[in-house]
């Protein structure tokens, strides 16, 4: 039983970091930073409007990978992985 806690924790953890990036790309890059990154330009475009509506979607497609990828080797390393 003390197996699968510590799986559960491990699973918990990588969702928590990857929800911490999803809210400061979605949230932050997006709406509280966007002045800032506005001052930047990306293609031409202020780099806070790009995060807006371009940006934040390229982040969010890396994290399902990402979290494919840790997902695949925190099974393994618990021994519950499908292969």
């Amino acid at each position: 039983m003390d197996n699968s806690k510590a799986y559960w924790n491990a699973t918990l953890g990588l969702l928590g970091r990857i929800l911490v990036v999803w809210f400061v790309v979605s949230f932050g890059a997006g709406i509280l930073f966007a002045e800032a990154l506005n001052n930047i330009k990306l293609g031409g475009y202020p780099l806070g409007f790009w995060f807006a509506h371009q940006g934040s979607i390229y982040i969010f497609i890396a994290l399902i990978f990402y979290y494919g990828k840790k997902m695949g080797e925190i099974d393994r390393q618990f021994d519950v992985h499908e292969d």
